[in-house]
């Protein structure tokens, strides 16, 4: 097995002189060489004055900055392992994660003190033997960053690493439970940095608006780390703001932007949308949910070839691609498998592989960028991936004559109704293109006759009179009758879980059984 590298130390000694980040919020930036002294320092600070060891768990609860990068790269210089913690978790939720992990330091930011004076009294959080500020004022006690400042910028001597160790501990976000830890190894980082560079031609002179949440898979590797792989950029912002997306991309520098649905339709509803050019970016890509048609539709009205991408955490998450020839031949397709990647469909009542084109099935992947399990769940990991290696993701997909790829949905949401398979995603897609329709879901809840019929809850958009009755007859002129929801429901919101996505679970305890 391969040795794990010093990232950027190997980087740093490449190509010196690049710019590796930049801070929005201040414009400054930082070439590899600096970063890399500066994460010289956080590692020595992680060894020598907290006395962080090898596989030791290091967590972080904090918004997206500059620090929270150096200490990424500070566990790969001194082989701990970062467990990045979800701000939107309630203090219950995150200490179960820490009772999980036991990471033996917790850095937090100072919009989360609050939080942190919570979880250092409750007893799930014993493990920690630090607790330190990443800015701001330490809570009375604790320590700082600040202090690596005393340390040495030379690179520090790094143990032994392969590629099968672990350098992440990434949470899934769960419905209901505990969510589980994909293990993310220098491997799986690794080899989906050289499939995003060698498949989406991400190179040196790219540089990315990083704004989706550093707890995220997405943040850390759909181009954070192949970009420092490749030895281009990444424009650090503490969250996602529309505004600061439209300055951004007007000054011409940014090349890749990823983001999920609601980030781009909050971008299509912005003022500046009618102005702002996008067309010199080479890649604008949506993941980590379905993206409904009508977003594409107004980027490709603007020339650009806006398409959607496919992951999970404990697969990438960069797994397909597709062309931009094909981009608007293919909607909502999300492509061809990366360089070294493989899938495989399976048939959700046989189990038998799905071999002609347009048959649904589950999406099964295999590759080195894929997990190799979840932290302390041996039985979920072997329930998700099989003897053979094969991931089960659980999403639904079909492939054209052609080889692309379309995800379907999700297998848990799917449902029968009267025989016939009810795939939500799609029914969701056609809700998004009504004009007075803001958000949706649709599940299935139980009905005598047919055993599950349709149920779509409806966020209308501000200001409309929609009524059930007019759009289930819009429906129906869009959809085949037995897809047409029987139950139609007006809400202002819906709910989400911790990682963001549409709590669906919530809305059928909600409203199945009812009428």
């Amino acid at each position: 097995m391969p040795g794990a590298v010093d990232w950027l130390d190997r980087r740093a000694r490449l190509s010196p002189q690049r710019t590796a980040l930049v801070d929005a919020a201040t414009g400054e930036r930082i070439s590899y060489r600096d970063w890399n002294a500066v994460a010289n320092r956080t590692a020595r600070y992680l060894t020598g004055a907290l006395g962080v060891r090898p596989g030791d768990r290091v967590a972080v609860l904090a918004g997206n900055c500059i620090a929270y990068l150096d200490l990424w790269f500070a566990c790969n210089k001194t082989g701990a392992i970062l467990q990045n913690l979800n701000w939107r978790l309630a203090a219950g939720e995150l200490a179960a994660l820490i009772e999980d992990a036991a990471p033996v330091v917790l850095f937090y930011g100072a919009d989360f003190s609050e939080t942190v004076g919570h979880l250092r009294r409750q007893d799930a959080a014993q493990s920690v033997r630090a607790w330190v500020a990443l800015d701001g004022e330490p809570l009375p006690g604790d320590a700082s960053l600040a202090e690596r400042a005393h340390e040495s910028a030379a690179t520090p001597a790094m143990p032994a690493l392969t590629h099968e160790d672990p350098w992440v501990i990434c949470y899934t976000g769960g419905t209901t439970g505990l969510p589980k830890g994909a293990l993310l190894t220098y491997g799986n980082i690794t080899w989906n940095a050289v499939n995003t560079q060698a498949s989406w031609g991400v190179g040196p002179e790219d540089t990315a608006v990083l704004n989706a949440p550093l707890f995220h898979t997405g943040a850390l590797n759909v181009f954070t780390a192949p970009l420092v792989h490749a030895g281009g950029c990444s424009i650090v912002c503490s969250t996602f703001d529309p505004a600061q997306v439209f300055d951004l991309v007007a000054t011409g520098e940014v090349t890749l932007f990823f983001g999920v649905p609601t980030m781009f339709a909050m971008l299509q509803e912005h003022p500046r949308w009618p102005e702002a050019d996008f067309s010199p970016l080479k890649l604008v890509i949506s993941g980590g949910a379905p993206c409904p048609l009508p977003v594409f539709e107004r980027f490709w009205d603007r020339g650009v070839d806006f398409k959607t991408g496919y992951g999970l955490t404990e697969a990438g998450p960069n797994t397909f691609w597709l062309p931009p020839d094909e981009v608007r031949a293919k909607p909502g397709a999300v492509g061809y498998p990366l360089m070294h990647v493989e899938v495989a469909l399976r048939d959700t009542r046989t189990g038998g592989p799905v071999t002609e084109p347009e048959t649904t099935g589950e999406l099964l992947i295999r590759g080195p960028h894929r997990t190799p399990g979840y932290w302390n769940r041996p039985e979920a990991t072997n329930e998700a991936i099989d003897a053979e290696g094969w991931l089960h993701t659980g999403d639904l997909a079909r492939f054209d004559a052609d080889g692309a790829y379309t995800i379907v949905g999700r297998l848990k949401d799917m449902f029968i109704s009267g025989g016939e398979n009810i795939y939500p995603a799609e029914i969701e897609n056609v809700l998004h293109a009504h004009p007075q329709v803001s958000d949706a879901a649709v599940f299935g809840v139980g009905d005598r006759t047919w055993g599950e019929v349709g149920c779509a809850v409806v966020v209308p958009v501000a200001g409309a009179d929609i009524q059930a009755r007019t759009l289930r007859s819009w429906l129906k002129e869009r959809l085949a009758r037995y897809k047409v929801p029987r139950r139609i429901e007006f809400a202002d919101a819906l709910p989400t879980t911790g990682a963001g996505k549409i709590d669906k679970r919530a809305l059928q305890e909600r409203y199945d059984g009812g009428e």
